[in-house]
């Protein structure tokens, strides 16, 4: 196979719920910052073959192949198609992982690839239509318990022995690093601004703003974390708060993906080579455990050991996922979520995997690392795993 390699990635500022992207179509989101990535690049758009995008609530204003609509929202190319990826919180990842393949197996020669999604907009779970019956019928539920994610982070805490006071230990940690990551500009070169609009309290549109600042952040202490309810009101036990999870949000990612050769072609210089990337399944009852068998999984398909990496993104669905993760693996959180991960900046979840690898490549070239890895926790219990090398 050819060698494939990242020639830009971007994306736009994490919004947070009800905030300054809440009114941005998912459509008109996703084409700025498609429009942003051809622009930075330097390319005209007709070069791309393929678009693969991520988006979990296909429905509404995210309905239709809001990939394929937004491509052609942002003025870009007719010849290049376009396809929306769902594989849950990992979509834009996997979508990253289609386009990899895409043009590593000879299919596409140059590819765009990476997510939306306006949580504020369209809600977490707004696909499934009860009156068209269930998502999982009593055949699965023969074989399987259903759990839902809340119950699953509680679970996780509890079977690796995580107590709520380390929960929140972490979450302080998060919120602290993001804080100091946007303080020092650390994320200004990788987002694409983006003018919103601004409504009333009407929601009547009143004019526009522009957004290039990542929104989630907030001062965080473990006294206010304290004193927060849990998730789960009436579950024994219950660890898990709205401080300890990922945040509701809005937001959307790009990167362009070719081949060496093709990038030599358009005079073109890469900022890292991609090592290689993959999905695996796990527990579907403990459901967000994917990154622990993804991470080994990516580590031996390509020789690397986690001491080999230099940076690590890991999605913090829930602050016991990346615990259970790292007692698994005894990873080093020096190298793990250095600019803050999803507690403190957001999920906008067809976004994210995206965004985690605009986050990984920009802080190796920050840090002048090698290696990077990104993992994602997946709904229906699956794993995401990305290994990049900086050029």
């Amino acid at each position: 196979m050819s060698n494939v390699v990242i020639v830009e990635a971007v994306r736009s500022a994490v919004g947070k719920r009800r905030g300054g992207l809440s009114k941005h179509l998912a459509s008109d989101l996703f084409a700025d910052v498609l429009a942003g990535l051809v622009t930075r690049a330097g390319i005209d758009s007709g070069v791309v073959d393929q678009v693969t995008g991520g988006c979990v609530s296909q429905v509404g204003p995210q309905s239709g192949n809001v990939t394929r609509t937004a491509w052609l929202t942002a003025g870009l190319a007719e010849r290049t198609a376009g396809s929306t990826v769902h594989a849950q919180c990992g979509s834009s990842q996997q979508a990253f992982t289609l386009a990899y393949g895409l043009v590593a197996g000879g299919v596409a020669e140059v590819a765009v690839t990476g997510g939306v999604e306006t949580m504020s907009q369209v809600p977490m779970g707004s696909s499934a239509l009860p009156e068209l019956g269930p998502g999982r019928t009593r055949r699965y539920e023969e074989r399987y318990e259903i759990t839902s994610q809340f119950e699953a982070a509680d679970r996780i805490a509890e079977a690796w022995g995580i107590s709520r006071e380390q929960l929140e230990e972490f979450a302080v940690l998060s919120q602290a690093r993001a804080a100091t990551a946007i303080a020092e500009g650390r994320f200004t070169s990788q987002i694409v601004p983006v003018e919103a609009p601004v409504a009333d309290e009407d929601g009547t549109i009143v004019g526009s703003r522009i957004i290039d600042t990542d929104e989630g952040p907030r001062p965080t202490t473990p006294e206010g974390l304290a004193g927060l309810r849990v998730n789960q009101q009436d579950r024994p036990g219950a660890l898990h708060t709205a401080g300890t999870s990922s945040q509701i949000a809005d937001g959307a990612s790009a990167l362009l993906l070719m081949t060496e050769e093709r990038a030599a072609q358009l005079g073109l210089t890469p900022r890292a080579r991609i090592v290689d990337s993959f999905m695996t399944g796990s527990d579907p009852v403990m459901l967000l455990t994917g990154p622990i068998p993804a991470t080994r999984g990516i580590l031996e398909r390509t020789g690397l050991t986690l001491d080999d990496i230099d940076v690590v993104e890991i999605n913090e669905a829930f602050a016991s996922v990346v615990l259970a993760w790292q007692q698994e693996l005894k990873a080093d959180l020096s190298k793990v979520n250095v600019n803050g991960g999803a507690i403190a900046l957001g999920h906008p979840l067809g976004a994210t995997g995206g965004v985690l690898l605009t986050k990984t490549l920009n802080e190796l070239e920050r840090t002048q690392g090698r290696y990077g890895l990104v993992t994602m926790c997946v709904g229906g219990g699956m794993g995401t795993g990305t290994i990049i090398e900086r050029l």
